[in-house]
This record gives structure tokens, sequence and C-alpha cells, in this order.
């Protein structure tokens, strides 16, 4: 009998992303390899962001937008995309994650 070998967190790529109005960053992830995470786990979760240069940094998870629709489990396993609403991990400033950064989380 085979066991399942545990995967690491999911990897999404970043399709969208747009300052909020406030605070933070909207980015609209797509999931590229890895198990859909739970969108209860995706809560105030950490998150990293790595730029196709390089460049590397931690994000946290403020909330979902209300313009991505209410997100759900079943969504985000049917789709692979969920909206999210994102902050530097310790409040200062805003993220400067863009298209086509790679996002691997929740860590």
């Amino acid at each position: 009998m085979a066991a399942d070998k545990p995967q690491g967190p999911a990897r999404f790529r970043v399709v969208n992303a747009l300052d909020a109005p406030y605070v933070g960053r909207i980015i609209r992830l797509r999931l590229q390899e890895g198990e859909p995470p739970k969108i209860r786990d995706l809560k105030g979760a950490r998150l990293l962001a790595q730029s196709p240069g390089g460049q590397t940094e931690t994000l946290r998870v403020l909330g979902f937008p209300a313009t991505g629709g209410k997100p759900s489990d079943d969504r985000l396993v049917r789709t692979g995309r969920v909206d999210l609403l994102v902050g530097t991990e310790n409040g200062a400033g805003r993220p400067s994650v863009s298209n086509r950064w790679i996002v691997i989380g929740p860590l």
C-alpha cells in the first residue's frame, strides 16, 4: 500500500494586480500546481511572492475583495482562481506584487 506524499503549499500565478483603495493590493491568482487550499486557510495567511526577476516579498492576506464574488472552496477547486486583498507582512506600505509573479502558500 503506497502512502501519499504530503504536498507542499500550492503555487499560484498572479494574473492581475491593482492597488486597493485604502490599503494593500488586490491580486487575482490562478492555481499552477498543488492542491487548492481551503478558503478558511487563506484568511489571514502568509504567502511568499516571487517576481520573474527573483525579488521576493512576504504577503499577509487581509481579506477577499467584493469584486471577485463570494469565495468558496468549490469555486477554487472548479476554476483554480481566487481574488485576494493582500498587504505586506509588517503592514508598512503597499506590496509590489504584480502580474506574472509566483505566489506560494499558505505558509
